[in-house]
C-alpha cells in the first residue's frame, strides 16, 4: 500500500516551516482507496513568495484546523504503506518535524518520485515535478497546491510502476512487508485479488517472484494454483507469501508483459520461460513458373518463413482464409491436392495468369499484399486498445516492424505527438515471441485502431 503525499509550507529557516496544506491519496498499486486533503493552520506568518508561488495567505487560513487537530487522521491514512513523494525526504522531514513537536515518533518507509523518475525516465531535460509530467502528457492542475501536485506525483507513479519491468518497486515493498506471516490462510490472498485481466506475481518470504502468468481473471487463476495437485504445484503453494498484480485491460499488453518479465525475472517455477511461443509456421517459395506459393510447416532453419503460428491447424485455417481473402491459388498453396488443374484453373492456365489478363494485380503482388496486411515487418504504427480503466487506451508502438515497447494513455495528444508518446512507453525487447503474439492478434482482429505513424 502507498500514500501519495504532498506537502505545502510556510516557508523559512531550516526546520522552522510549518504546514499550510497537505493532500494524501491512499493507493493500491491500483486505484485510490482513501484520500485526506485539507489546509492546515500554521500558527505562524506565511513567507511573501510562498504566497505569491501557491496562493495560500494567511487570511485563508486563519479558521482551519491546526496540525494537532489533524495529526491522527494523518496516522490512519498512512498506516501500514510507504509514502510516495516528489522529493520525498522534503515532504517526510516536514512530517516528522510537525509530529516530532506533538511528542510523537512518526516513522514511515519512503519512495522519492524524482529517484524513481531518473531511474526509469532517464535523459530528461528536467526532474522537477511541473516540467517533467509536462513532458510527459500528463495533465497538472492547481499547480503548487497540495492536491494539484498530488494528483499529478500520482499519474507519475503509476507510470513509474508501469514502466517498472525489473518489478524492482514492487520487490522491495513486498520483501519488507512479508517479514513476518503475511496471511494465515491462502483464501485469504485470494479474497484480495480482483477478477480482472492482468500479470500476476507470486512471492516468497523474501519478496522474490517465484512464479509469474497473465489470466483474464486473476482471482480465479491464483485461486486454481491454491487448489491444483502435483508436485510443482504444492511447491508454489508452500513458498508463496503473497501475491500482487498489475492490470492491463488488454489482452495483448497481458500477453506482452508476461513474455517479457518472464526473460527478465526468471521465476524458478516458470520452468519454460525462454521457449519459443510458436511450433509451426507459413513459408513463402517460388515456383518453377515464377509464382509464389506458400505452405504450412512445422518451424524449420529455412528463411523463408513469413509468419508463425502456436499449431498446424492455426496456420492452415490463416492460409485458407487469405487464400480466399485475396483470391489466390488453392493448388499453389497446397489447398488442392488436384494431380493436374484444380477447380478453379481453367484451360490449363494459373489462376494468377488468369487475372493478370482480366487487368488486376498481378498474382505475386496479392501473395505479398496479403501477408503484409497481417504482419508489422517494415511498418510504423501504434496498436491502440482497452486500458486500465475508463478513460484510458493501451498503446503498442511499433517502428520498422520492431516492436518499441508499450504505455497507457488519457490524451489524445499523448499518442499523436511521438516525442511524448517515446517518453510514455515503457522500452521492451523485440523478438521472435513478440512478433508472433502482435500479429496472432491482428490475424484474429483484436486491435481496436491501428494508427499509421
Amino acid at each position: 500500500m502507498y500514500v501519495i503525499l504532498d506537502i505545502e509550507t510556510t516557508g523559512g529557516k531550516y526546520n522552522e516551516e510549518g504546514i499550510t496544506e497537505i493532500a494524501i491519496h491512499r493507493f493500491d498499486g491500483h486505484e485510490v482507496v482513501d484520500q485526506f486533503i485539507s489546509l492546515i493552520n500554521p500558527e505562524k506568518e506565511i513567507q511573501p513568495f510562498v504566497v505569491n508561488l501557491t496562493g495560500i495567505n494567511n487570511k485563508m487560513l486563519r479558521t482551519a484546523p491546526k496540525f494537532y487537530e489533524v495529526a491522527k487522521r494523518i496516522v490512519e491514512i498512512t498506516s501500514d504503506a510507504v509514502i510516495v513523494a516528489h522529493n520525498a525526504q522534503f515532504d517526510y522531514r516536514i512530517l516528522r518535524t510537525e509530529f516530532r513537536r506533538l511528542g510523537f515518533n512518526f516513522e514511515r518507509k519512503t519512495l522519492c518520485t524524482v529517484d524513481l523518475s531518473k531511474k526509469l525516465i532517464p535523459d530528461q531535460e528536467s526532474y522537477s515535478l511541473g516540467k517533467l509530467v509536462r513532458s510527459l502528457g500528463i495533465p497538472v492542475s492547481d499547480r503548487h497546491r497540495a492536491n494539484g501536485d498530488a494528483l499529478a506525483t500520482l499519474k507519475l507513479f503509476k507510470l513509474l510502476l508501469s514502466k517498472d519491468n525489473d518489478k524492482s518497486i514492487v520487490k522491495e515493498i513486498t520483501k519488507a512487508a512479508t517479514l513476518g506471516e503475511l496471511s494465515p490462510t491462502q483464501l485469504d490472498i485470494v479474497e484480495q485479488l480482483p477478477s480482472i485481466r492482468g500479470v500476476y506475481y507470486m512471492h516468497n518470504k523474501d519478496g522474490e517472484i517465484i512464479y509469474l502468468g497473465n489470466s483474464g481473471n486473476i482471482k480465479k487463476r491464483v485461486n486454481q494454483h491454491f487448489t491444483n495437485d502435483g508436485s510443482k504445484a504444492r511447491k508454489i503453494q508452500k513458498e508463496t507469501k503473497t501475491v500482487t498484480f498489475e492490470r492491463t485491460g488488454s489482452e495483448l499488453v497481458a500477453l506482452l508483459k508476461e513474455n517479457e518479465e518472464l526473460q527478465r525475472n526468471n521465476p524458478k517455477y516458470n520452468t519454460y520461460s525462454k521457449r519459443k511461443l510458436f511450433s509451426y509456421g507459413i513459408y513463402k517459395r517460388t515456383n518453377p513458373d515464377g509464382y509464389f506459393s506458400l505452405s504450412t510447416e512445422r518451424i524449420n532453419k529455412s528463411s523463408d518463413l513469413v509468419a508463425t503460428f502456436n499449431s498446424i491447424h492455426a496456420a492452415q485455417n490463416f492460409l485458407y482464409k487469405i487464400t480466399e481473402e485475396f483470391q489466390l491459388c488453392d493448388k499453389l498453396n497446397g489447398i488442392s491436392q488436384a494431380k493436374t488443374n484444380c477447380s478453379k484453373h481453367t484451360s490449363g492456365i494459373c489462376l494468377g495468369a488468369c487475372i493478370q489478363k482480366e487487368k488486376t494485380a498481378p498474382y505475386n503482388e496479392r501473395v505479398n499484399l496479403a501477408l503484409e496486411t497481417y504482419s508489422i515487418s517494415k511498418k510504423n504504427m501504434i496498436l491502440i486498445d482497452k486500458g486500465r480503466e475508463l478513460g484510458e487506451k493501451s498503446g503498442i508502438l511499433i517502428k520498422n516492424g520492431v516492436f518499441v515497447g508499450l504505455g497507457f494513455f488519457d490524451l489524445n495528444y499523448q499518442i499523436n505527438k511521438i516525442k511524448i508518446l517515446e517518453t510514455i512507453i515503457t522500452p521492451m525487447e523485440d523478438n521472435a515471441n513478440t512478433t508472433f503474439l502482435i500479429e496472432s492478434h491482428l490475424r484474429k482482429g483484436k486491435i481496436a485502431k491501428i494508427v499509421t505513424l
